[in-house]
């Protein structure tokens, strides 16, 4: 079961950090960038720890993007000013279903 908190603590810092990518102006803004990079090296650690205490790598990997992504989406509309229309929201939901049915077939 430890498997899954390393592995949302790898989410929640990608998202941390994908989050942070505007704020860095390009990476020229130091502090951002300097959170930014953390962040996504924190997550690949924590990613690899889930996988290292039996995690598949395809469902880690695919719950990490998947979650990962529909959060930003909805990050991105919710406080970075970014449209919401019906392709976005069939993108996300796609996602989420290829993630779900990987654990489905057989995942931890």
């Amino acid at each position: 079961m430890v498997m899954y908190l390393f592995l949302a603590g790898a989410i929640l810092s990608e998202v941390i950090a994908t989050s942070l990518l505007k704020s860095t102006e390009g990476f020229s803004r130091l502090l951002p960038t300097l959170v930014c990079l953390a962040g996504y090296g924190l997550s690949f650690v924590l990613l690899a720890q889930g996988i290292a205490r039996g995690l598949q790598v395809g469902v880690a990997y695919a719950i990490w993007a998947g979650v990962g992504t529909a959060l930003i989406a909805a990050i991105g509309v919710l406080f970075l000013d970014e449209p919401v229309n019906a392709a976005k929201v069939a993108g996300v939901v796609l996602v989420v279903a290829g993630v779900v049915t990987l654990n489905l077939s057989g995942g931890h």
